[in-house]
């Protein structure tokens, strides 16, 4: 035990040791928030697949699908891996071809000021429980290679002050480096592992044929139609409320072409959905080998499955390697998590607080300090939640998809889409699902997500259509998706390739 923890000491030190030397190529806001959009197609893919690939991968995803079979993980991997898919087919050219800085960016340019400070507020606030489930997870992981000498708690500020160290100074290109090495040894630790683990059992098509006996491979929900709607709004919780994240933008806007941008999200979402079947492996594989162990956790705390039996059945190299990738998956999903929102937050909502000639170099040390606050709040969050990993997960997107996703889609797609009908998405989309959270049953018919959801379609719908009380720019939408409007260069005051500013209520920063 001494040895693994000092194994991993030795790894952790290395890879904030990486983090830092990439922060050597941070000059400015452009590189600290998109890498100066100089990624190639290796790395985009490599920074897709460990972002994704976190903490309710390894331990989250694998304890659910241990008690509800598949039809439990829908969300993820199912959704969150559809998520990216369609990031590259259908959002990545166009926002690629804007070359803007956030998601926010697009939000203002498109519907202007109001939509803007909505939709980065719920893009901020949904970070919350995602970067939280990988702190819990931290905290989690130094607690058992410490062989509890390091508390959970103790464990989560530990490794949330660890992280902060490069991302703070490193920005986009420390993430993207050290994603790039943490997905190959995710890959290999995983694979390592679980071929340890299927020579226990005597195959994988042992472990396979119990588990469908078991019932686990039951996926579509029955003709039941609230069992459907529970169904489908757990699938598009992940896979439509993921879209709208600064986090997928970053690596779309970071990617040195466009046709990098696209691929680039598609095959790292591939690659995500097929490693995510190895933790559930290894975990169904526990009921074969240890029997008693899962039957004393799967109540209590089912998160604790994995990592006990790497432990207890797997010889020093296996739990080397089986931690080594176990934290790869937490530090690359936290550092990419803690910078997407500071970056949002500071271009957003307090770049326009500072005025017009705020310098970069004043930019770059405020996105600094709001990583900083960021890292803090979200630590006391996670401190605090008493939510299982996957559930912090799931839950951090239902905001951004019925608040977000909407006039993202519609903006792109939809000419005649208005700041007024933005406007009104938003906030019918998150007045619906905050009531029927507060005040709807505790097991409703429809779950809340996908009422606001819906409420925020009729509301675009509704509020584009009707007489326009906001001015509103009806040539914007074609300019934007034909990237022929970019933000004014720093110290200019008009907009790029010689076209006009768009009208009041709509116009670009």
């Amino acid at each position: 035990m001494h040895t693994l923890f000092w194994f991993v000491i030795v790894y952790w030190i290395i890879s904030v040791g990486i983090g830092l030397w990439a922060a050597t190529r941070v000059h400015n806001t452009k590189d600290f928030a998109v890498a100066g959009r100089h990624l190639p197609f290796y790395m985009v893919t490599a920074t897709v697949f460990a972002t994704w690939f976190g903490s309710e991968t390894v331990l989250g995803i694998p304890a659910t699908f241990l008690k509800d079979g598949l039809k439990g993980v829908v969300a993820d991997p199912f959704g969150s891996s559809l998520c990216l898919i369609l990031v590259g087919l259908f959002f990545a050219a166009p926002l690629y071809r804007m070359n803007l800085l956030t998601i926010g960016d697009f939000y203002k340019k498109r519907f202007g000021r109001t939509v803007e400070v909505l939709t980065t507020v719920a893009i901020v606030l949904s970070y919350l429980g995602w970067v939280g489930a990988q702190i819990t997870a931290l905290g989690l992981v130094f607690n058992i290679v410490s062989d509890q000498s390091i508390s959970k708690e103790a464990g989560m500020m530990i490794g949330a002050g660890t992280i902060l160290i490069y991302t703070f100074f490193g920005g986009m290109w420390a993430v993207a480096v050290t994603d790039f090495l943490q997905m190959i040894i995710i890959c290999i630790g995983m694979l390592w592992i679980g071929g340890s683990v299927s020579g226990m059992v005597g195959g994988v098509g042992v472990v396979v044929d119990h588990a469908r006996e078991a019932g686990k491979f039951s996926f579509w929900p029955s003709l039941d139609l609230k069992e459907m709607l529970g169904f489908t709004a757990a699938w598009i919780t992940m896979m439509l409320g993921s879209i709208p994240q600064q986090d997928v933008f970053q690596r779309v806007q970071s990617s040195k072409t466009e046709k990098i941008a696209i691929w680039g999200s598609v095959l790292g979402g591939c690659l995500y959905f097929m490693f995510a079947f190895v933790p559930m492996f290894l975990v169904y594989s526990a009921t074969l080998i240890d029997p008693e162990m899962v039957k004393r956790l799967i109540d209590t705390d089912p998160q604790y499955i994995l990592p006990t039996l790497v432990l207890t059945h797997t010889p020093l190299f296996a739990q080397v390697m089986f931690f080594g990738a176990l934290l790869s998956a937490i530090k690359s999903c936290a550092s990419a998590t803690l910078l997407a929102p500071s970056v949002t937050f500071t271009e957003n909502l307090i770049k326009p607080l500072l005025g017009p000639h705020v310098s970069d170099r004043k930019m770059l040390r405020t996105m600094r300090i709001v990583t900083v606050c960021f890292t803090i709040a979200v630590t006391l969050y996670a401190l605090n939640s008493k939510a299982s990993i996957f559930k912090m997960v799931e839950n951090a997107y239902q905001v951004t998809l019925v608040s977000a996703f909407i006039p993202l889609t519609f903006g792109l797609y939809w000419r005649r889409a208005t700041n007024q009908g933005a406007i009104l998405a938003v906030l019918c989309g998150l007045t619906v699902w905050l009531t029927l959270l507060r005040f709807g049953p505790e097991d409703p018919f429809m779950p809340a997500q996908m009422a606001g959801v819906i409420a925020s379609f009729f509301g675009m719908l509704i509020g584009s259509l009707a007489p326009q009380l906001l001015p509103h720019d009806a040539g914007l939408h074609d300019r934007l998706r034909n990237g022929h409007l970019h933000p004014a260069a720093p110290g200019h005051g008009h907009e790029g390739h010689g076209h006009p500013a768009p009208a009041a209520g709509s116009q670009a920063r």
